[in-house]
């Protein structure tokens, strides 16, 4: 269970952080899978996972975005993070106007990351931010 708490927390940190996609994917399984719900959008295999994160996610990042975990569930397989998501308003969403420029926002999210089981081809279940964690040793 650590182990996938390790990776987990070393993917989050290399992605928002220091907003590094290959360092992000470096903990993960060969072929990682990312599903954003809120927005429809995400990649599966290493290199459209990559190429996702650096295109189309971190480019929209607000630059003081604040996470805090408010809750974590952890079995062998599956890790499960409720957290709030802090930020300033300070994009412009397509073919709109921002709703309020310079407000703050904050909103409740749930993450999932998932480790492949042995003898398994996918992930049992998908959820927002699903990623395939390398299998232990």
């Amino acid at each position: 269970m650590r182990e996938l708490e390790r990776a987990w927390d070393g993917h989050r940190e290399a992605l928002l952080v220091r907003r590094d996609p290959a360092a992000a994917l470096a903990p993960l399984a060969a072929e990682p899978s990312v599903v954003h719900l809120p927005a429809m959008t995400g990649a599966a295999g290493r290199p459209a996972v990559e190429r996702f994160y650096a295109d189309q996610f971190l480019p929209h990042m607000p630059g003081d975005l604040a996470l805090r975990t408010i809750s974590r569930i952890v079995d062998r397989w599956r890790l499960v993070d409720e957290t709030t998501v802090s930020f300033t308003q300070d994009r412009v969403l397509p073919g709109g106007e921002p709703t309020f420029p310079g407000r703050g926002t904050t909103a409740m999210t749930c993450r999932t990351a998932s480790r492949r089981r042995p003898g398994r081809s996918r992930p049992a279940r998908a959820g927002p931010g699903r990623l395939g964690q390398a299998p232990a040793a």
